[in-house]
């Protein structure tokens, strides 16, 4: 993993050399690491992560026409007003994630606009976003080591990963060319356990 980091941090270094301010957007598949990478980049950086899963779809967003859209399972209406919205104002701001324990939105999580922000996980690369974004990843590995890596996080959600998850998500990146759209793609099959 560590070779990932030095390749991220790197490209946003350069960037950081051009720009005030670096916004990165990771995606991918599940498993592939993204929240391990986000973490590892914002130490070295010091700066925010914003999670889409904190953006989850609530209870009464989950009707059948919502789940049927490709990449409809996310709360991209409320991701635009909370998040894209105010990155493109440059200023600092609030959102408001999802608990899925609860059943219901938590407490805001404030968010400073430090000169780099991290956004990760499924979804952060949707169109509907537009380019909020000035350098895209997408992390990806092989389906055997992301099985490993999901049973190993978390085994009575396997079979929701298998059945549901992934197969929404391949439907978003087939249909958005997600991985062919991002300025890198990583692979972290060879990273070990993340």
């Amino acid at each position: 993993m560590r070779n990932n980091i030095e390749k991220l941090t790197g490209y946003i270094e350069k960037l950081l050399s051009e720009k005030e301010r670096v916004i990165v957007a990771i995606d991918g598949n599940c498993g592939s690491g993204k929240t391990t990478l986000a973490r590892a980049v914002s130490e070295h950086f010091s700066c925010p992560v914003i999670h889409t899963d904190d953006f989850f779809l609530r209870p009464e967003q989950r009707t059948e026409e919502r789940l049927s859209e490709v990449g409809g399972n996310i709360d991209y209406e409320r991701f635009k007003e909370e998040v894209t919205a105010s990155l493109g104002k440059g200023v600092d701001f609030y959102y408001t994630p999802y608990d899925c324990g609860r059943g219901s939105l938590g407490e805001k999580i404030p968010v400073k606009m430090e000169r780099v922000i991290i956004v990760e996980g499924s979804y952060s690369l949707h169109p509907c976003f537009g380019k909020y974004y000035d350098f895209s990843v997408f992390l990806t590995a092989e389906k055997t080591i992301i099985h490993n890596r999901l049973r190993n996080r978390n085994e009575r959600l396997f079979s929701r990963f298998i059945n549901e998850w992934i197969p929404k998500e391949n439907a978003y990146f087939e249909a958005f060319s997600v991985a062919k759209k991002a300025d890198v793609i990583i692979d972290t099959t060879e990273s070990g356990a993340l």
